[in-house]
């Protein structure tokens, strides 16, 4: 993708688990598997340090801290994001911002990591998701809560209020209780600013027909409150795991161009299944027919090629070097050349890119 074309990237990438993920053999998602295991010597490329030691000395130290105080998995696994957000980072608008997923196993690395690429003064929010269910750990707290990391390119950034009603015994007084005199009253009707503290959005379970049977599906409320904050109508949004279509879904939802990137091979059929679903696909299915009522969607599986001032220069138009080195044995890992799926708002099949 062309520098300074993406007005948002709101993503959920690997967490660093240890662990496999597959999804259910009889759901939406079937065939659906990645493994988030890192090692250093099969998933970290020479070719990606090489990138990272000449353009970001920084990044790298954060890398060769991990695996210091963390171990060699952590250092492949911040390698291996760390080329890719330098891309994101990149392709991002000047006024644009990232939304990265993540949990505690690797929050606090990658927050240092993203310092070290989009400066900790473009740092905004470290936003937690709280939810319930699942196991309870006998000898610990319940781990039930995510992170979501959020920086923007620059000062200058797109971001709209979310608000929420009072609590009952504010809206019941009219004034907040730490407040006192007549010019301190509140506006009940147009409720209080959310916080980065977000426990109203349930998980994905099994009963939700949003369900896709995706190991690590996220809600399309989550990402539909990230994409109305930070863009505006007709903007362009990007996710680079894209998985089962969650982020896509809720920017076609709410009138957002959107770019899915992702190496599943199953992954571009989920994006028609689910907005088929959500009644946002026309009545005609299939390469090169009308999918939208709004526009329609492009696929494709080999590499875009850049087209601004970096090609122009006679520079590699394949933006993340390494990308197509040996991978290790059907791992999410880069060697399948990831799936692109777009949807472009003026009615034509073309990529989105300037």
């Amino acid at each position: 993708m062309n520098s300074r074309t993406v007005d948002l990237i709101a993503t959920d990438p690997p967490f660093n688990k240890g662990k496999n993920f597959q999804a259910a053999p009889d759901s939406l998602a079937r065939g659906a598997s990645f493994l988030d295991r890192w090692s250093w010597n099969g998933d970290e490329h020479q070719a990606w340090l090489d990138r990272i030691e000449d353009d970001r000395p920084n990044v790298l130290r954060v890398i060769q801290a991990a695996r210091g105080s963390y171990g060699d998995d952590m250092g492949a696994f911040l390698c291996f994001l760390g080329v890719r957000l330098l891309e994101m980072r990149r392709v991002l608008r000047d006024t644009g911002s990232l939304y990265l997923h993540c949990d505690p196993t690797a929050s606090h690395y990658l927050k240092q990591l993203l310092d070290s690429i989009f400066g900790r003064r473009n740092f905004r929010n470290e936003i937690v998701w709280c939810y319930s269910g699942g196991g309870v750990p006998r000898n610990d707290f319940p781990r039930k809560h995510d992170i979501i990391l959020r920086y923007t390119k620059s000062r200058e950034y797109t971001f709209h209020t979310e608000r929420k009603p009072y609590k009952a015994n504010t809206q019941a007084v009219g004034i907040h209780s730490t407040y006192s005199g007549p010019h301190n009253r509140i506006d009940l009707d147009r409720g209080t600013p959310l916080t980065d503290w977000w426990d109203d959005i349930k998980t994905v379970t099994g009963w939700n027909p949003e369900r896709t049977g995706y190991p690590t599906q996220k809600p399309l409320a989550l990402y539909e409150r990230i994409i109305a904050a930070s863009s505006n109508r007709g903007d362009l949004v990007l996710d680079p795991f894209a998985g089962c279509a969650t982020t896509p879904v809720a920017a076609e939802r709410l009138g957002r161009r959107w770019v899915a990137v992702d190496i599943w091979n199953g992954a571009h059929q989920v994006v028609i299944d689910r907005l088929e679903k959500e009644g946002l696909m026309g009545p005609n299915g299939g390469a090169g027919s009308r999918l939208f009522h709004r526009g329609q969607i492009g696929y494709r599986t080999d590499p875009p090629i850049r087209t601004d001032f970096y090609a122009a220069e006679g520079r590699s138009n394949v933006s993340v070097p390494g990308l197509s080195a040996p991978g290790s044995g059907g791992r999410r890992r880069p060697q399948p050349r990831p799936r692109t799926s777009t949807r472009c708002s003026d009615g034509r099949l073309r990529r989105c890119e300037s």
